[in-house]
């Protein structure tokens, strides 16, 4: 499709003041899903991003790395089990969810934004003490998965401050040398509450909060965090947006801006939310 020179004037225009809102504040992604393994939408989401830093926002990128632990679990004849969403994390597991989320997916990542011109620095919640995590207690045992106690943000503001981008696997530190297996959602809005970002975006593979499943157009723009009780109890809220909802929650109430769910799977997303009128998905604020 041939887009006229007016076209391309008209959308920057209309970028234009967000992109004044947004130069200078931190805006932290939580990237997974989709979005994280067709490779058309891989290259826009770096792209997306190294845009963002080239017109001066701090852009740190959480990621997980789901099908990469999945396929590396099969391979050693291992197979994924999976709790209220979560999953089960014996030694083993943790031992090579460390190995993919903090080696292979971490490092690629670094490499496919440095190609988009952009520079990053590959880091995981280990390093520095950035994550310490006690084990997950409630519900069933999950093994070696993690609920974080503190966030250490020096490496992730000195990282940022020597211009690169920190991309984040979520792995933590236990408080007697134990490694923990952290959700990235909920990582995502641990460190975007402590950075007191402007935005925290969660990527998934759903078009938002829906008013009815079934039909993506049903799509919630808007969600003020006082109606969350009132959407759980009318069964909007469900499955498994539960805890993404209660994620973007609990950034907001900790002092980030605005939460965002937006879909992964439309190319650009990222763009679209932070730099038009209409933006994409859901805003709880």
């Amino acid at each position: 499709m041939q887009i006229s020179n007016n076209d391309r004037a008209a959308v920057l225009v209309q970028a234009l003041p967000y992109i004044k809102k947004l130069a200078g504040e931190t805006v932290v992604i939580k990237y997974g899903g989709n979005a994280m393994i067709n490779e058309n939408l891989k290259d826009a989401v770096m792209s997306d991003i190294v845009l963002m830093q080239l017109v001066g926002i701090n852009v740190v990128l959480v990621h997980g790395g789901g099908p990469e632990i999945t396929d590396m679990l099969k391979k050693t004849g291992k197979e994924s089990r999976f709790v209220n969403g979560l999953r089960y994390t014996d030694q083993e597991t943790v031992d090579i969810v460390q190995q993919v989320l903090a080696g292979k997916v971490n490092k690629d990542l670094v490499q496919l934004i440095e190609n988009e011109g952009g520079r990053a620095l590959g880091l995981c919640g280990i390093d520095g003490s950035m994550l310490k995590a006690d084990k997950m207690l409630s519900g069933e045992d999950l093994g070696f998965v993690g609920e974080i106690r503190e966030v250490n943000t020096e490496i992730i503001r000195s990282t940022a401050k020597s211009g690169y981008i920190p991309i984040i696997a979520t792995v933590a530190s236990g408080y007697q040398g134990e490694v923990y297996n952290i959700n990235a959602d909920i990582a995502a809005a641990r460190i975007a509450a402590e950075l007191s970002a402007k935005k925290l975006i969660l990527m998934t593979d759903i078009r938002g909060l829906l008013t009815d499943v079934q039909d993506e157009s049903t799509v919630i723009p808007v969600v003020n965090v006082s109606e969350v009780p009132s959407l759980r109890k009318q069964g909007i809220i469900s499955g498994g947006m539960i805890p993404k909802i209660d994620c973007c929650v609990d950034a907001v109430r900790r002092g980030v801006g605005r939460a965002h769910i937006i879909d992964g799977r439309i190319p650009h997303s990222i763009l679209i939310e932070l730099f038009t009128d209409e933006g994409i998905g859901t805003m709880l604020y």
